[in-house]
């Protein structure tokens, strides 16, 4: 078995997810009332990016792959929102 140092891009995407997500816990114990949860998200969504651009390689792809990565980002905040509007109106 061969040893390869891995490519300096993954390590950097590991070092900056596992940054946000240290970021992220401590964030989670700090008293910022309504804001905790839109930090919170802002936080996950840099990681999705984070993911997208680097592990699934979106970033060296042509322009049919992103528009069907984004017709699924769409159709996942459709369903949120869906839920979302069930869970609100069932009061």
């Amino acid at each position: 078995m061969t040893n390869w140092p891995p490519p300096l891009h993954l390590v950097g995407a590991w070092l900056a997810l596992v940054a946000l997500l240290v970021l992220t816990v401590s964030l989670a114990h700090l008293p910022l009332g309504a804001f905790n949860a839109a930090i919170a998200m802002s936080i996950g969504a840099v990681k999705a990016a984070i993911v997208a651009a680097i592990f699934m390689e979106l970033r060296h792809r042509d322009a049919t792959t992103l528009i069907f990565a984004g017709a699924g980002l769409f159709w996942l905040g459709i369903l949120l929102w869906l839920g979302m509007m069930d869970f609100l109106t069932r009061t």
